[in-house]
């Protein structure tokens, strides 16, 4: 089946891990593997339908469990294949000029060409600009979007679903468990948008590369000609039981999840009474600057007690650090060092 709207039949590292990823997995994800890793399912398992289906399940799909979900290995593996899948290599794709820098990659790397419009002054995604773009190939948010951790309304969503309804939008949602709304409520209404998603974030599972979309059945098909082109099985059993574990614990998510945001607001507090600008962030990590000291500045201070964060060598944010969230113990580490370098 081939999808109407498909083409085919960076420096530095984080300071530390999310306080959820450097958790050990829950109790009941780590049983699952031993009780599921095991046993048939041939290539529907191997294809990823189970985990699909509790995918599903979780976010609510509105064509319930069938044709909608497509699970990759890791969400970068998913991104990739959307867009060698959706876009037009004639007419320029639309992303911001700071976001995810993988979306620039795949576009060198799949031939394509890009409109990489600048974000507004406050790092705010400039919507109307997305709007009014004329003659473009296709759309690619990431909300939150990274590095700034900044979010966007739903309702902004919407709009740029409304104005580009003959292209594929692609909300990246890798963030969106710390604080974000989900554009998944809008897949019912628009059959030209994909979010794809991770389990490498909120559900602590990076090591074994598991991520998804979800979609109208036509997207997914298309996704699906392009995995087959090249190989049917990414995501193992093993990937496959801990995925289903972790989207079906629900307790412990919630907890976890919690956890990481009252650290990141707890630690935007003292940097802001440090002098820090720290932009509101609803992802696991936080975007900050400071009057008096250069980015590069504070990473080789950092850097020589110890804490690694993430710098950006590149125009208007060259005096940012981008910090992750991480335990209370170490983000008191993290303070301590910074109020240190910004006081001396």
């Amino acid at each position: 089946m081939r999808c109407p709207m498909c083409r085919v039949s960076s420096q530095g590292q984080d300071v530390y891990q999310t306080e959820h990823q450097r958790k050990p997995l829950s109790p009941f994800a780590q049983s699952s593997g031993s009780r599921k890793v095991g046993g048939g399912g041939g290539a529907a398992a191997l294809s990823g339908s189970g985990m699909c289906r509790a995918a599903c399940s979780r976010r609510q799909a509105p064509w319930g469990n069938t044709g909608t979900g497509f699970p990759g290995n890791g969400s970068d593996e998913v991104l990739a294949f959307c867009f060698q899948a959706f876009f037009d290599p004639e007419r320029p794709i639309l992303f911001a000029d700071i976001t995810y820098t993988f979306y620039a990659v795949y576009t060198d790397y799949f031939g394509l060409k890009a409109w990489q419009i600048p974000l507004d002054e406050d790092f705010s995604l400039p919507v109307e600009r997305f709007c009014k773009a004329e003659n473009c190939g296709g759309v690619v948010i990431a909300n939150p979007n990274a590095p700034t951790g900044r979010s966007v309304d739903l309702e902004d969503i919407r709009r740029v679903l409304e104005e580009h309804r003959d292209v594929v939008v692609l909300v990246d949602e890798a963030y969106v468990d710390f604080g974000g709304v989900s554009a998944d409520t809008l897949l019912k209404e628009y059959d030209n948008l994909v979010v794809v998603r991770t389990l490498s974030k909120s559900r602590a599972l990076a090591g074994l590369r598991v991520g998804y979309a979800l979609g109208s059945p036509n997207l997914i098909a298309g996704l699906c000609c392009v995995r087959d082109s090249i190989n049917s099985y990414t995501v193992d059993r093993l990937a496959q039981a801990g995925a289903v574990a972790a989207l079906e614990d629900g307790p412990y998510f919630e907890e976890m999840r919690e956890r990481v945001i009252r650290t990141r607001e707890r630690t935007e507090e003292r940097l802001r009474a440090m002098g820090f600008a720290v932009l509101e962030s609803k992802a696991n990590f936080l975007f900050v600057s400071h009057p008096k000291r250069t980015g590069k500045a504070l990473l080789d201070g950092l850097r020589e007690q110890g804490i690694l964060v993430r710098w950006f060598d590149r125009p208007r944010i060259g005096n940012y650090l981008r910090i992750s969230v991480g335990t209370d113990d170490e983000m008191d580490a993290l303070c301590a060092a910074l109020k240190a370098l910004t006081e001396g």
